[in-house]
């Protein structure tokens, strides 16, 4: 029986480094990919590892699920925005994305650098949302 990991092992090395949340495991003459990927991205690009192996097709087994990952607290670059729509208050915003009406002051101190008074934010606005 062939080594498939072996066989295989720029797929399962992509799959690490992306932060593949399974295992590649061989099952007779199946290689078997399960887990969880963060984007769309992600699982392409382990698809396109594995598919460098022309007979991967009776080779591989795979499911690769996408499960976004939650902005984690106090990361810059992942962070979230909101378009500013008709009839949004900071408040409504807060309370839509943030859970609390009261939690306005958090979404107009992270973005102090377009805003100068909580009250006056315009359809349109790009705002940073905080974690």
């Amino acid at each position: 029986m062939a080594d498939l990991r072996g066989k295989y092992d720029y797929a399962i090395q992509t799959a690490k480094r992306l932060g593949f949340q399974g295992a590649a495991t061989q099952e007779g003459d199946k290689l078997h990919f399960k887990g969880t990927v963060h984007s769309d991205a992600e699982k392409n690009e382990i698809w396109n590892a594995i598919k460098t192996i022309p007979d991967w097709k009776t080779d591989i087994n795979a499911d690769i699920q996408v499960v976004p990952q939650p902005v984690a607290v106090g990361t810059s670059g992942a962070s979230r925005t909101y378009t500013v729509k008709a009839g949004d208050t900071l408040s409504k915003i807060a309370k839509e994305h943030l859970g609390d009406a009261n939690a306005y002051m958090k979404i107009f101190d992270a973005n102090k650098d377009q805003l100068s008074d909580p009250d006056k934010i315009k359809v349109g606005q790009v705002l940073k949302l905080p974690a």
